[in-house]
């Protein structure tokens, strides 16, 4: 035996339903178009970590931290830097010659 599925709208003429799916649909595709890209994770570094980058030594990056060159984000007693926030640090401190 078959069965059918179906839906009945009862008080919406055919072209209203139509009109109303076309509406949020273009609302949704417009949202999508404010933030095409996905967010990226964001990557947190350790002191060891940017000491090893920066071949430098862990005073040297509580240095920087303490002088406000690095932004430290603790939580207990770790210590973590956002890597973008490196990143940009490093832009100020050496801008490109232009």
């Amino acid at each position: 035996m078959v069965y059918l599925k179906s839906t009945q709208i009862i008080g919406v003429l055919p072209e209203e339903f139509k009109e109303s799916i076309i509406k949020d649909v273009r609302k949704e595709l417009s949202k999508l178009q404010l933030n095409p890209k996905p967010i990226p994770e964001e990557v947190y570094l350790t002191r060891k970590e940017l000491a090893d980058i920066f071949k430098v030594t862990l005073p040297t990056i509580s240095d920087w931290s303490k002088k406000g060159i690095l932004k430290p984000y603790r939580l207990g007693n770790l210590v973590r830097f956002k890597k973008s926030e490196v990143e940009q640090a490093l832009q100020t401190i050496n801008p490109k010659d232009q």
